[in-house]
């Protein structure tokens, strides 16, 4: 790991610089629950806003940026359904098929900053207990597919703002280790 601290101005710094100009978006500091804002009469530019100045809130709402398409992003959060923290086995389910790409990215912009990457099944309190494992080795294999077929271009754009930013070397599948059994 290296010696440079992660802090969240500096995320904020690099990805505004990445896409300020050019998609009108910037990454805002928040004071609550994340939430990602278009452009509207109080604001001339789109907003990712992350929680509490957390980094890792940060790198997670940046993967969901960086999926959603165009349409997508003139939409309060996107337009996605999110069902909160409490959710019974069947929600659980449903929640975990639409993180595992926004959690792979993250991954991989964790592995480009240096940033311990956790992987976060969010159901603290629902009725279904989330297999981190199993839901952690589904991000595996779509970090593993983006590494081969591509990785989308705005999140490719960040990873390289990254890298420079943190002097890390290119993303190899070897720096993403397979989870294993606890």
């Amino acid at each position: 790991m290296s010696n440079q601290s992660h802090e969240y101005q500096q995320l904020i710094a690099l990805f505004n610089r990445c896409f300020s100009d050019s998609l009108n978006t910037r990454l805002v500091k928040g004071d609550d629950e994340p939430i990602y804002l278009p452009a509207d009469g109080d604001h001339a530019y789109h907003r990712i806003v992350f929680a509490h100045g957390y980094y890792a809130s940060a790198m997670h709402e940046i993967s969901h940026w960086c999926i959603a398409g165009a349409r997508r992003r003139l939409q309060v959060d996107f337009g996605y359904w999110y069902c909160p923290d409490g959710r019974d086995d069947d929600t659980q389910r449903r929640f975990e098929l639409v993180e595992i790409k926004p959690q792979a990215l993250e991954w991989m912009f964790c592995v480009a900053a240096d940033f311990p990457f956790n992987v976060s099944c969010d159901n603290l309190n629902g009725s279904s207990e989330p297999d981190r494992i199993a839901f952690q080795r589904k991000a595996h294999d779509q970090v593993m597919n983006y590494l081969s077929q591509g990785i989308p271009q705005r999140a490719a754009q960040f990873i390289q703002a990254l890298h420079a930013f943190y002097h890390t070397p290119p993303l190899a599948q070897q720096q993403f280790p397979y989870p294993a059994d606890m």
